[in-house]
């Protein structure tokens, strides 16, 4: 999603004061490109949210804050995370009571480099507001990891605490029998934000009234049920969050009786080619759901980035989705025992489709699922938190070209060495890593991406749960942290003065 940088206005505000005008360099009469590059700065402030973690007695949460070390970067500043106000108690949509927060912080960041977590438990935390500046904003990611052991949505349920924007879109939602999936925002604001909910299913927009004009206080954050926004049951559906005044973040907690449950993450900006990256290779069950926006159908061709190199699914070999419409391809056991990446293109014309994948593990009462967001890729650097010993998988995918990744292990929570590890990736392949893992680990630890060569390299995460005999797990993908911004490089040019 796209993230508002207040570095880039600072920057071209404080060149204009030198004289009043600031010029970018420009080709001389000779024609010669004479430009100088762009220069990538680190940005100077972050913000991330985390949703409210859950409604269950039973629920165990860690959250866990990471800064890697950003060359050029501030050394002075800080990260702070505290409580959201509660703007919806009752978890239906209605307002309940304002102004419950929660004053300690459940932890407090440390130095970049330095990875720090904090536990609570219970049905009352609330979501999170934070903040990082100077040296700890470029790259701060903050994961919180809650772990339920029975009832609605048990399992385990994991998100990467996003930014806020203005547009969010959730394909992979759901109101059918035995699902409560909820949408919840959170303003970071010193306004009010004014949300609009849109649910798009099978035969196109869903009639809602109540998610129009949704009215989320300063500094607080809302849960609103769907099943509360329509009656209308549907297995597949997606959810369209639009800002008109303001900004929040946004994520959708789905809840399943008989499957445990996970946050769904927004998917990447609508776009022609899409890649859904990191499906477990023991994956029992797997359901496509996209949608388009637009006004026309778009046609993709549906492959999987295996080990060995692209195949296509026997049977799915393509995807039709018509305009406005959300539609659901269920895959099966589509990775069979290997490492796999879903990567949508399209078959003639390309048309912006948004798409994420229900991942299920194990059988019968065993049954745990997540979900994989179609992704943005990697880029210059990505970064995941809360990694621990023996229950991590890094997957890591080359759609395109060959490419080679750095990975670098940061030391634990209690203690523990970095450690690093390159890796090459060959062309249209996925492969299940063996990421590295810190000296004298003690906790959890923070894993840092890092591009090094080639094509765009696409990554995600699976943590699994603590019991070994129970397939309850979760899954992150690790997309660019934009942690630095192009600034254009600019001389003084004293003759528009003088003209």
């Amino acid at each position: 999603m796209k993230r508002t940088t207040l570095s880039l206005i600072a920057c071209a505000t404080a060149l204009a004061a030198v004289t009043g005008f600031a010029a970018v360099s420009a080709p001389d009469g000779s024609g010669a490109d004479t430009a100088a590059p762009a220069a990538r700065l680190p940005v100077e402030r972050t913000s991330l949210l985390c949703p409210a973690p859950s409604s269950s007695d039973l629920a165990e949460t860690a959250y866990t804050s990471f800064t890697p070390v950003t060359k050029g970067a501030d050394e002075k500043g800080g990260a702070t995370l505290t409580a959201a106000e509660q703007a919806d108690a009752t978890g239906d949509g209605k307002d309940g009571d304002k102004g419950e927060k929660r004053e300690k912080p459940v932890l407090q960041p440390k130095a970049p480099g330095t990875p720090v977590a904090g536990k609570t438990s219970g049905a009352d935390t609330p979501a999170l507001i934070g903040t990082a500046e100077g040296g700890h904003a470029p790259g701060w990611t903050v994961q919180q990891t809650t772990e339920v052991a029975a009832g609605t949505g048990r399992g385990v349920q994991g998100v990467n605490c996003g930014a806020p924007d203005t547009e969010f879109w959730f394909p992979g939602a759901g109101t059918a029998t035995g699902r409560s999936d909820y949408v919840h925002l959170t303003n970071p604001d010193d306004s009010a934000a004014v949300v609009d909910i849109e649910l798009y299913g099978k035969d196109g927009a869903l009639k809602t009234t109540v998610g129009e004009g949704v009215t989320v206080p300063p500094h607080s954050s809302e849960s609103i049920l769907l099943s509360t926004l329509s009656e209308v049951k549907q297995t597949d559906l997606t959810v369209h969050v639009g800002v008109r005044s303001g900004r929040v973040g946004a994520a959708v907690q789905a809840l399943d009786d008989k499957t445990g449950g996970d946050w769904l993450t927004a998917a990447a900006d609508p776009a022609s080619d899409l890649v859904l990256p990191g499906i477990p290779k023991d994956a029992t069950a797997v359901r496509l759901v996209l949608f388009t926006p637009g006004g026309t159908d778009a046609d993709l061709k549906v492959r999987l980035a295996s080990p060995s190199g692209l195949i296509t699914p026997a049977g799915h070999e393509t995807v039709h989705v018509k305009a406005g419409m959300t539609t659901g391809v269920d895959l099966g056991e589509v990775t069979r025992g290997e490492a796999g990446s879903l990567v949508l293109t399209p078959t003639d014309r390309s048309v912006p489709v948004v798409a994420a994948v229900r991942v299920v593990r194990g059988k019968g009462d065993e049954r745990e699922s997540a979900f994989i967001p179609a992704s943005d890729p990697v880029g210059a650097r990505a970064t995941v938190a809360d990694n621990r010993a023996k229950r991590t998988t890094l997957a890591l995918s080359a759609p395109g070209e060959a490419a080679q990744v750095k990975v670098t292990a940061s030391a634990g929570t209690e203690g523990g060495t970095p450690a690093t590890k390159t890796y090459t990736i060959k062309a249209g392949t996925t492969q299940n890593v063996d990421a590295p893992v810190p000296a004298g680990l003690k906790g959890s630890y923070a894993l840092t991406v890092e591009t090094v060569s080639g094509g765009p390299v696409h990554a995600s995460r699976i943590l699994t749960g603590s019991d070994d005999d129970v397939a309850a797990f979760t899954v992150q993908t690790l997309p660019d942290d934009r942690g630095t911004v192009s600034v254009p490089n600019a001389d003084e040019d004293l003759s528009v003065v003088q003209k």
